[in-house]
């Protein structure tokens, strides 16, 4: 049975939910969320009892819970469209817990693991500031 159709998988969700207002780093701007086009203003272009709505969505890349692909930090690096669906989803998962005393996740955490192929959740607590003026200050890196 291909993978896709594995009945005993479960997919986890992680992401914040992206709103209006949301500020997920200090300096950047928080998305604006609008109509583009009101369900009103549809009536207007369109015939008799035909409706909807088409919503507009403005933020920069990093805004929420977002997938940072090599382009982000490297200029030659690929970026999010030439990534390879296969090498985002439905991979084995490991979960690496790194709080420690200092916030500097050292190279040491990933030490004699085999990480290759595989989506690595690395998990420092801070989600507990969440929602917080603490959550952008003093954050492990």
């Amino acid at each position: 049975m291909p993978s896709f159709m594995s009945v005993n998988k479960q997919l986890i969700d992680l992401s914040h939910t992206i709103e209006q207002g949301l500020i997920t780093y200090k300096g950047l701007p928080a998305p604006i969320i609008r109509d583009f086009l009101s369900r009103e203003q549809s009536k207007a272009h369109y015939a008799p009892g035909t409706e909807f709505q088409i919503g507009k969505i403005e933020m920069v890349a990093n805004t929420g819970t977002y997938l940072d692909s090599p382009f982000h930090r490297y200029e030659g690096g690929k970026d999010l469209s030439e990534l390879e669906l296969t090498s985002l989803a439905d991979l084995e998962g490991r979960v690496l817990r790194a709080k420690g005393k200092d916030r500097q996740i050292d190279v040491d955490v990933f030490d004699n693991l085999e990480l290759r192929g595989k989506a690595v959740l690395i998990h420092t607590g801070w989600s507990a500031h969440w929602r917080t003026d603490r959550y952008f200050e003093g954050h492990p890196f």
